[in-house]
């Protein structure tokens, strides 16, 4: 079996992503289990997940280490932020999630995980979670118009300096008028008042109308 690690806690496994499973024997969206060398890891399919699709597409910049603190706004169901939770076994995943559908389900992987921490809040109100303290890594994946506010909001209580954004921009929740190629460029544009832009992928075909940004916060 092909086998090859290309970021800390992330792997290539005949050509596919994965990551060491933190809780063996369960998965969380219906992705394969695989055991290598007397250890499980999960597949990590990229069309239900933008960072796996953006390391797919050549990503250089990988932040997340094994002890990292990570704040995660828009953590849905889970599937993100449990291969996050794979990578950062002696951190935290402070998962910031709005809706109480998505929620419920999310509580589940939470139980299992004990590095993820669900938060029911709105990120446009990061006062309200403030017992987090300063995180390592600030990752957005919204479907919200003000999407850079938001990180800019949270990035400024929460993240350390020189600290690193994972943002995943949408441009039909932004403005579904304009042209994604203008939306993204308007974006960074904005993002790039308190952010250096490391990376930028469009995700197409794993994901229409994203772009996915790395980008190191100024403070």
């Amino acid at each position: 079996m092909e086998f090859k690690r290309i970021f800390e806690g992330v792997y290539l496994i005949e050509n596919k992503i994965a990551t060491e499973n933190l809780v063996e024997g369960k998965n969380v969206y219906g992705e394969k289990l695989i055991k290598h060398g007397g250890r499980e890891y999960r597949l990590w399919d990229p069309f239900h997940s933008k960072l796996s699709a953006a390391i797919k597409m050549g990503l250089g910049t990988f932040p997340l280490k094994k002890d990292s603190k990570v704040l995660y706004l828009g953590a849905a169901t889970g599937t993100t932020t449990s291969h996050i939770s794979d990578i950062v076994r002696e951190g935290v995943v402070f998962c910031v999630e709005f809706s109480p559908r998505s929620m419920k389900e999310l509580l589940k992987v939470c139980e299992t995980r004990k590095n993820m921490v669900p938060i029911l809040e709105d990120a446009r109100k990061p006062e309200n979670y403030d017992f987090i303290g300063k995180v390592d890594v600030l990752y957005e994946d919204l479907s919200q118009s003000d999407q850079v506010r938001i990180l800019i909001l949270n990035a400024e209580k929460y993240l350390k300096k020189e600290g690193y954004a994972l943002f995943a921009i949408k441009s039909q929740c932004i403005d579904v008028i304009k042209e994604p190629e203008q939306v993204y460029e308007e974006a960074l544009r904005e993002a790039g008042k308190k952010f250096e832009i490391m990376e930028t992928y469009i995700l197409d075909p794993f994901e229409k109308e994203h772009m996915f940004a790395v980008m190191k916060f100024r403070g």
